[in-house]
C-alpha cells in the first residue's frame, strides 16, 4: 500500500480512481498537559505536550483515511494532504487524498542470488 503526496507513483500505473477519502479527529489536551504547556509557553520555544497531541492526531487520521480507502477497494492514496483548524479550545486535524487502485508497470525483478560454491 502506498500513501503519497504526489499525484502519481513512479513505477506504478493508476488503473482506477475511487474518489476522495479522509480521516478526521478533534482533539484537546487534558488538564495536566494544558497546565504544563501554559507554563512552558512563558519561556517560548517548542511545547512538547502539544507536539505529542498533534503527532498522535496525524497518525489517527491517516489510519482512518487508509481504512476508508481499503473499504472502497483501493490499494493506494495519492495527493494526500493534512489540514488543521481550531474550534474554541479544540484542534481539528484532517487528512485527505484520492483513493486509487495501482498496479506495477513491469514485473518486480528478483535480485540475483549469489552463486553457491
Amino acid at each position: 500500500m502506498f500513501m503519497v503526496t504526489t499525484n502519481d507513483i513512479p513505477g506504478y500505473r493508476i488503473t482506477q480512481v475511487l474518489g476522495e477519502v479522509m480521516g478526521l479527529t478533534v482533539r484537546s489536551t487534558d488538564f495536566g498537559q494544558g497546565f504544563a504547556a501554559g507554563f512552558r509557553s512563558l519561556g517560548g520555544g517548542e511545547i512538547p505536550e502539544y507536539t505529542q497531541v498533534m503527532y498522535e492526531a496525524r497518525q489517527v487520521v491517516m489510519g482512518r483515511m487508509w481504512a476508508e480507502a481499503q473499504q472502497r477497494g483501493g490499494n493506494a492514496i495519492v495527493a494526500m494532504r493534512f489540514d488543521a483548524g481550531s474550534i474554541q479550545n479544540f484542534t481539528e486535524i484532517c487528512a485527505y487524498g484520492t483513493a486509487v487502485v495501482v498496479e506495477p508497470l513491469a514485473p518486480v525483478a528478483q535480485p540475483p542470488q549469489p552463486a553457491q560454491a
